[in-house]
């Protein structure tokens, strides 16, 4: 028997809309119970791209050591490329190690270096999103792609607008992002897009040293708890 393609109807489509919000409600439920048990952590963002020969992989691995050695867990989207870097990082330091995987036709798997227990899976991008956000006191933003560009402006635009608190979005790989900076200086700032102190969000790093200076000296003033 031959199934017939079809075009769903505007019906069709908002019956379907209805199920999925228990999905989506499922995905928050799960993520947030999971996710508030772990305690404080920095996100590492990056391209799943980024080869294990890479020099941004082997920085993201130290960096993420680092950073699980200054007592923080690591958050990634535990992929490959540098989310891989970020969570073997975290590991070889005996660091806690988080990987929040979407499900995606092509680049996305899980990676080896994932804790057993905080290994999360998702279908939706933004429910994903909020979870970086909401349990992270951090931000490292290595070199990424649409992605990485994404997850970064996101969260500037929740600091910008107050909608969270601030914390430290820290950009690692100068020759990577300072001409990204020198176009929000030169273009958006200049057209009055944005203002002088929405820069003070951002800093550009280059060693594992600058990033854990960076979130030590922050924190040495704010509590660290859930962004909202």
């Amino acid at each position: 028997m031959r199934s017939e393609k079809h075009h769903k109807g505007w019906n069709e489509i908002k019956t379907n809309d209805s199920w999925a919000l228990f999905k989506i409600m499922g995905e928050f439920v799960n993520g947030f119970e999971k996710m508030s048990k772990i305690g404080p952590c920095i996100s590492v963002f990056g391209s799943a791209r980024t080869k294990e020969e890479g020099k941004y992989y082997k920085l993201a691995v130290e960096i993420s050591k680092s950073i699980a050695e200054a007592g923080y867990g690591v958050i990634t989207g535990g992929g490959p490329g540098i989310m891989e870097a970020g969570n073997k990082g975290a590991n070889l330091a005996g660091g806690t190690s988080v990987g929040l995987n979407i499900d995606l036709p092509f680049e996305q798997h899980d990676n080896p270096y994932i804790d057993a227990d905080k290994s999360l899976d998702f279908d939706y991008f933004f429910v994903r999103k909020v979870m970086f956000v909401k349990y992270s006191q951090g931000f490292v933003v290595m070199p990424g792609g649409f992605g990485t560009l994404d997850e970064l402006f996101e969260a500037i635009t929740l600091i910008q607008t107050n909608k969270i608190g601030k914390f430290p979005i820290i950009l690692v790989g100068s020759d990577f992002w300072t001409g990204l900076l020198d176009w929000i200086k030169n273009i958006m700032l200049k057209e009055g897009n944005i203002s002088p102190d929405d820069l003070n969000l951002i800093q550009i790093v280059d060693t594992p040293e600058e990033v854990i200076d960076i979130i030590d000296l922050f924190y040495k003033g704010h509590t660290l708890s859930p962004n909202f």
